[in-house]
């Protein structure tokens, strides 16, 4: 999509010039590579190309957990022009092809892994594989080494909302404590797999020591976000520069996600149904 009105100040990332950090676009990758089926899977051009039109946009990549502070009214300012760069689930190809693409612009970014793909196996086996090569520690280790921030994505990418207080707490604790051990390092926050949460999943979010959690909504982030359902936009394969660049400026966004909006609250329907049926089914 192109053209279009540009946004008022008031729905404007912010500028040079602006007052805190009105709207700050938190961007939601999976894949960057070529030649894949998924449509979550952005080739490197195509994210060189974005990372490119950051760059000359003035933007400066911050960490999730450094915006989470901020819009919680702590921790160091942001920079003039902010925008959070996360991949999610933990795939191979970021090593290989998004690594060296961030680093060649000082750019940062937060991975958010599930604990249960990673290579070698470690903590509690998974039933639901992978779906792509996954990183390894190592390679985790090294990113983390270069300054980016790792988070949680659950142990096993369940969805969340469905799965006993007894799994939940392995889910989100389990992974949180594996990556700390492993890495040396506190983990502050996570993202939910699909972006599916509920009230009592965002409780034990917090419950289990993580300081900001992130959804998706495909919205921009504002300081009246929920910190523990911080909003995203996705970022895929059919994303055009002309979208990109629009989205991450504040312009267009309820426009350029109407086809997500839509299918989010037909699906939204027939997971409700769902868990009433299990309710029903366990009795509850």
């Amino acid at each position: 999509m192109s053209g279009g009105p540009a946004a008022s100040p008031a729905a404007s990332p912010a500028g040079p010039g602006d007052a805190g950090p009105a709207a700050v676009p938190i961007l939601m990758y999976h894949q960057i590579a070529a030649g894949q089926r998924s449509r979550l899977a952005v080739t490197p051009a195509a994210f060189a190309a974005q990372l490119a039109d950051l760059d000359a946009g003035g933007f400066t990549p911050v960490s999730a957990a450094a915006l989470a502070a901020a819009l919680a009214g702590g921790g160091p300012p942001l920079p003039a022009r902010p925008v959070v760069l996360t991949f999610d689930d933990g795939y191979a190809d970021f090593h290989a092809a998004a690594l060296p693409l961030l680093a060649s612009y000082g750019f940062t970014a937060t991975l958010f892994v599930t604990t249960g793909w990673l290579r070698p196996a470690a903590g509690r086996a998974v039933s639901q594989p992978c779906p792509a090569p996954a990183l390894s520690w190592s390679q985790l280790a090294e990113a983390a080494a270069a300054g980016l921030e790792i988070a949680g994505h659950s142990h096993s990418h369940p969805q969340l909302d469905r799965v006993p207080a007894g799994r939940l707490r392995d889910e989100l604790a389990g992974c949180k404590e594996l990556l700390e051990a492993r890495l040396g390092q506190p983990v502050s926050g996570l993202a939910f797999p699909y972006g599916y949460s509920s009230q009592r999943v965002r409780r034990a979010a917090a419950d289990c020591g993580h300081r900001y959690a992130c959804a998706v909504r495909n919205e921009l982030s504002r300081p009246d976000s929920d910190p523990f359902a911080l909003p995203r936009l996705t970022v895929r394969r059919s994303t055009s520069l002309s979208s990109f660049g629009q989205v991450v400026r504040g312009r267009r966004v309820p426009l350029i996600y109407l086809p997500d909006r839509s299918l989010t609250r037909g699906w939204s329907v027939i997971r409700r149904g769902r868990a009433l049926a299990d309710r029903m089914t366990s009795g509850a």
